[in-house]
């Protein structure tokens, strides 16, 4: 079965009108994937929309594995489904917060690039702030990380939480 794409918890957003760069966040959008600095980023883009009296948008973003096509069905399969059981956990952590901080939080669950996606999602949703953990992974000095992508790309306010 599959889970809705984007799910809402906590209560309603105020209504306002759109203005990038005036009187705080309105939005702010932070890109998981259940590392341990992703989750830190969490945590923090949690505080800042409570306190700025925000909408915060939590996007996960399951990007296959570069050797996806030449994984037998099986293993395709339980790749999949890790990435599914993660969502089901990020969705009901935010559904936890969203409860506990009385905050607005909108969780979106992609597929594809996490670049990609979380651009698409900043974009659609009016993000005035994006959120990210740092990458612990060594070969993203060489190539970029995410965070390095979005803070080149120079549309919204990048905040890289270590």
């Amino acid at each position: 079965m599959d889970a809705p794409e984007r799910e809402r918890y906590g209560p309603r957003a105020r209504p306002l009108p759109f203005e990038r760069g005036t009187d705080g966040p309105r939005v702010v959008l932070v890109g998981v994937d259940g590392s341990r600095t992703s989750l830190r980023a969490a945590s923090y883009a949690a505080g800042m929309a409570r306190r700025q009296g925000a909408g915060l948008v939590v996007v996960f973003v399951s990007s296959p594995a570069p050797y996806s096509g030449i994984m037998s069905g099986v293993v395709a399969g339980a790749v999949q489904q890790t990435h599914d059981e993660l969502a089901d956990e990020l969705r009901a952590e935010c559904r936890r917060g969203a409860e506990e901080l009385d905050l607005p939080v909108t969780f979106l669950s992609r597929r594809g690039d996490a670049y990609t996606e979380l651009c698409r999602a900043a974009d659609e949703h009016r993000a005035d702030l994006v959120v990210v953990g740092s990458s612990e992974q060594a070969g993203h000095r060489l190539v970029g990380s995410v965070a390095t992508r979005l803070v080149r790309a120079g549309r919204w306010p990048v905040v890289v939480v270590p």
